[in-house]
């Protein structure tokens, strides 16, 4: 069993399956990918994201909204985000976080926005679903200050090995993308090494960032399986091995996702 831990399957290409969702799904399923995590990343797609997971028995969802998809000069509202929240299919919050590569004129609304998320974490007690991008120093902070006590992800982890022993001392997990099969990506094939076994997920972020060999394709959940290979590679294991533990961290951290549905 394979989990694809997050992705965006209100964004997908999919023109490998003739535009149709189930079939990209069939197909992730004969892969041996057995749940979904598709992710919210604003207020516009929060409903889309639900639908699609009381559509299908193996989709859960998240919502949230992303930092670079905050309207400037205006945070969610905490009443808005807890209303969304309470849904029996959302099981985790944002994604949210930081980004000051693209944005980071906006570091102060992103903090904002941030620390409003965890807020509704605390308030719920639902994971939370957090992206960083060069922003290690506040994204810690803030994790920190909020002192969560059900963690959450950083997903599609591409800092360093200090940064992920901090958040794994915070009680989160790490969570890696098709990124880390690139050929430039060694310092992050030795954090995949480093990371414990029963703290580790597998995602696609599909459709972004598909891994070799489909790098620079549209990426697809299916591809999960390859990174999952991937890892196990890298980490000395069995394939079937990861696939068990990653899944089982899955059902660990989000405990909400009703697997027996699926």
């Amino acid at each position: 069993m394979l989990i694809d831990s997050h992705c965006h399957l209100d964004r997908l290409d999919l023109s490998a399956h003739g535009g149709s969702l189930d079939a990209a799904l069939d197909a992730a399923r004969a892969r041996g990918v057995s749940q979904f995590l598709c992710i919210g990343v604003s207020a516009e797609n929060a409903p889309v994201v639900k639908a699609l997971a009381e559509r299908y028995a193996d989709v859960h969802c998240s919502v949230g909204v992303h930092p670079l998809d905050l309207q400037p000069g205006l945070a969610p509202a905490l009443d808005w985000l807890l209303a969304e929240l309470d849904h029996p299919r959302v099981v985790a919050i944002g994604e949210t976080g930081l980004d000051y590569h693209y944005e980071p004129q906006a570091a102060a609304a992103q903090r904002q926005a941030f620390a409003l998320h965890l807020q509704a974490a605390r308030i719920t007690g639902k994971p939370v679903i957090v992206h960083t991008r060069e922003a290690r120093a506040d994204t810690l902070d803030l994790l920190r200050e909020a002192a969560l006590p059900q963690g959450g992800v950083l997903h599609c982890f591409t800092e360093d090995w200090a940064m992920a022993k901090a958040a794994l001392d915070l009680g989160f997990y790490i969570s890696l993308s098709g990124i880390v099969t690139f050929r430039n990506a060694e310092a992050l094939r030795e954090v995949a090494r480093q990371v414990p076994a029963d703290r580790l997920l597998v995602e696609t972020d599909s459709p972004y960032l598909a891994p070799i060999p489909y790098r620079g394709k549209p990426n697809l959940p299916q591809y999960v399986r390859e990174v999952a290979e991937f890892l196990a590679e890298v980490r000395g294991v069995g394939f079937e091995q990861l696939a068990e533990q990653t899944s089982a961290n899955f059902v660990r951290l989000f405990p909400l996702a009703d697997l027996s549905r699926a």
